[in-house]
């Protein structure tokens, strides 16, 4: 029961943030429109409990977008420095890696933040292992071992089994 009420709420409040119209009518509509919403989910059994664990959402809003902001910014810095270059050192290459995670969800994690930062981008996810595309040597050179690969699997460490 708590969990459809979190549903719920999480989606009347993503509404509400949306609409930006407050009146008493829209309000109303809006929260018919969530409860329809829900029962549609509800009953094309689109609802899975696991998909998202409450108990790290925290840790991510606190702890790790802050952080990814970040370094999304000092990517964003680094690949504008080497493309505006006269001499323009890029040394494209492609880096296949077996990072730490062992669930879906933390490779995924791993594997979209590696996308976000400018300069490096996923190509495949398979069987544990990641390809990506790296724009220069030094974006490429400790992808395995890196800073991003060490704060995914301590959210996944935090995420309940």
């Amino acid at each position: 029961m708590a969990y459809s009420l979190l549903f719920i709420a999480s989606l009347y409040v993503f509404w509400l943030l949306l609409s930006g119209i407050y009146t008493p009518f829209l309000l109303a509509a809006g929260l018919g429109c969530t409860f329809a919403v829900y029962v549609l989910a509800q009953r094309m059994d689109l609802i899975d409990r696991d998909e998202v664990p409450l108990s790290i959402v925290w840790s991510v809003i606190i702890g790790y977008w802050p952080w990814l902001a970040r370094e999304i910014m000092y990517s964003a810095w680094r690949v504008s420095r080497v493309i505006l270059s006269p001499n323009l050192p890029i040394s494209p290459q492609l880096v296949e890696f077996k990072p730490s995670q062992k669930s879906n969800l933390g490779l995924v994690t791993h594997a979209n933040s590696i996308t976000l930062t400018p300069g490096t981008i996923t190509v495949e996810v398979d069987q544990g292992r990641l390809l990506v595309h790296a724009l220069t040597a030094e974006g490429a050179s400790g992808l395995a071992e890196s800073e991003m690969n060490r704060r995914c699997c301590d959210l996944e460490e935090k995420r309940p089994r």
